[in-house]
């Protein structure tokens, strides 16, 4: 079987993103709509803090595979975006940051005993995807990145819309993370395209964009379940 074309496999790829990324379930739509109650929102931010955390988890793994020094040299900034540096805030923190905007405090969001199960397994199996996986497939996971910036976007203006109570100044980790990603999606898409060659190789990063949109969509069932409204 041929190979896609380069844009023939954009297209799949972003195809992807059109029928499963999480900004079509339910509770991302209901957080949009504001419909989310004060503890659904505190829930979802303390949650989700334990995919931010392990993000740079999963892209070390990632870094220790790429084929050489020049990607590595790229993918590395992707670690130092949420850890930060002695000089520079990162995502990780500005998450905190989101936490005590919406009443949570920094050992609140540290002790991970207080994960969903459902979110902590869907995490924990997207970084053992990572450090097991062909790194070309682990890169194809974090392709989700192509469908965020309009998600962020619309969640800056939803929320400070919606969530009077939130201090704006919580939304600065969304603010950051749309001036990063498109250097990140650029770096992504350029090395998933340059290296799948084969039709075989096309269809295994579908297939792990498939599984991150899973993981993501999972993490919000989750959530969803365990503090959403009842229906």
């Amino acid at each position: 079987m041929r190979p896609w074309s380069s844009e023939e496999f954009e297209a799949e790829l972003r195809a992807v993103g059109e029928a499963r990324y999480h900004h079509l379930h339910p509770f991302n739509e209901r957080m949009h709509a504001g419909d989310l109650t004060e503890e659904e929102f505190r829930g979802w931010v303390r949650n989700r803090f334990y995919y931010q955390i392990n993000l740079p988890v999963k892209d070390a793994f990632i870094l220790t595979k790429l084929p050489d020094a020049a990607e590595r040299r790229k993918w590395i900034k992707r670690i130092t975006d949420h850890d930060g540096t002695t000089e520079v805030e990162g995502g990780i923190e500005r998450w905190v940051r989101l936490g005590e905007a919406v009443g949570l405090t920094r050992d609140e969001l540290y002790d991970t005993r207080t994960v969903l199960p459902g979110v902590r397994f869907a995490v924990d199996a997207y970084v053992d995807f990572c450090r097991h996986k062909p790194w070309l497939e682990a890169v194809a996971s974090a392709m989700t990145e192509l469908f965020a910036p309009d998600l962020l976007s619309r969640r800056i203006v939803d929320v400070q819309k919606h969530y009077p109570w939130l201090d704006s100044r919580g939304l600065e980790y969304f603010r950051t993370r749309l001036t990063q990603q498109p250097a990140d999606i650029a770096h992504l898409l350029g090395l998933v395209r340059d290296n799948a060659r084969t039709r075989e190789q096309q269809e295994a990063c579908v297939r792990a964009l498939e599984f991150k949109c899973d993981v993501l969509w999972t993490l919000l069932d989750a959530v969803q379940l365990a503090y959403g409204k009842a229906e």
